[in-house]
């Protein structure tokens, strides 16, 4: 009977002492780690930086204030950019340009064969001849009824006709100069030229291909002036205004300064990031800027 209580008393007191190990078991466990060495810690001070996000509104492309200057980053593009096809179908028979050629307005770009414009020109110009020929008759005759009619030698119907035949006899020879005038215009557009000063950013087609009615032949782009845009924060608007001086810096010409002004100030403001768009012009007369270049602006009061 001693043996069974001091056994039931054993079992009773084990769960007790299990629950007192963990307890001090997880004591031991949530002690604070011991300090990182100095070179760890700064490399893991280095790498939080590095993950923290951006606070600066250049990293989202619109422009930051620095030292009282607004200072921004953009691309310079063309203020028109041409596709240029010939006015009739034919076979290009010349190209007096390739990609990249610097261009000027009213220049000859391309040329069709002209062989049957040509031939139909003189043909036209054949009809003229004769027909201003037929039309000197028919006023002379025209002027010899004129008197007779005046002393009614003749009747009145023959006259009428004098004068219908020149009628006819000059509307046959402004019928033939029209169509010379037609002739004349095919030739003229058989020549594509150049509606800008620029130069030629795409080249799409060679001597012997047939161009259509709408087949872009050329695409050419202005270069002077050239215009840069950016984006400025709302709470600069008060110091831009239209024609301030800008500067802009490209990295294809390291230490030049381009010198530009402002042409454009937006008048909306954009509610998602808060700012507004600023186009600016630079002259760009000796063609060093290409559109495309990226730029850095700076804009002072």
């Amino acid at each position: 009977m001693k043996r069974l209580t001091i056994s039931i008393l054993m079992m009773a007191l084990l769960p007790f002492g299990c629950a007192k190990k963990d307890a001090t078991a997880s004591a031991t466990t949530t002690q604070a780690a011991p300090a990182l060495p100095t070179d760890v810690q700064n490399v893991a001070a280095a790498a939080t930086a590095t993950s923290a996000p951006a606070t600066t509104t250049e990293a989202s492309g619109i422009a930051s204030e620095s030292g009282g200057t607004i200072v921004a980053t953009g691309e310079f593009i063309s203020p028109v950019r041409s596709e240029l096809a010939v006015k009739v179908p034919g076979r290009v028979a010349k190209m007096y340009v390739d990609e990249g050629s610097r261009i000027s307005r009213g220049q000859a770009l391309l040329e069709l064969e002209t062989d049957y414009p040509r031939l139909n020109l003189e043909k036209a110009q054949a009809d003229i001849a004769r027909a201003a020929s037929a039309e000197q008759d028919a006023q002379r005759d025209l002027n010899r009824k004129k008197e007779l009619i005046a002393k009614e030698s003749i009747p009145q119907a023959t006259y009428d006709r004098s004068q219908a035949m020149f009628d006819q006899a000059r509307a046959a020879k402004e019928s033939a100069q029209a169509q010379a005038n037609i002739f004349r215009q095919q030739l003229a557009d058989s020549t594509l030229r150049s509606p800008i000063d620029g130069v030629v950013a795409e080249k799409r087609t060679d001597v012997g291909q047939r161009l259509g009615d709408a087949t872009v032949a050329l695409v050419v782009v202005q270069t002077s002036p050239l215009k840069l845009r950016f984006r400025v924060p709302e709470k600069e608007i008060s110091r831009v205004r239209q024609g301030q001086n800008v500067k802009a810096t490209v990295d294809a010409y390291a230490g030049d300064v381009f010198q530009g002004k402002v042409s454009v100030v937006g008048g909306v403001i954009d509610p998602a990031t808060r700012s507004f768009t600023v186009e600016t012009e630079f002259p760009n007369r000796d063609g060093r800027l290409k559109p495309g270049m990226f730029a850095r602006v700076e804009l002072g009061q």
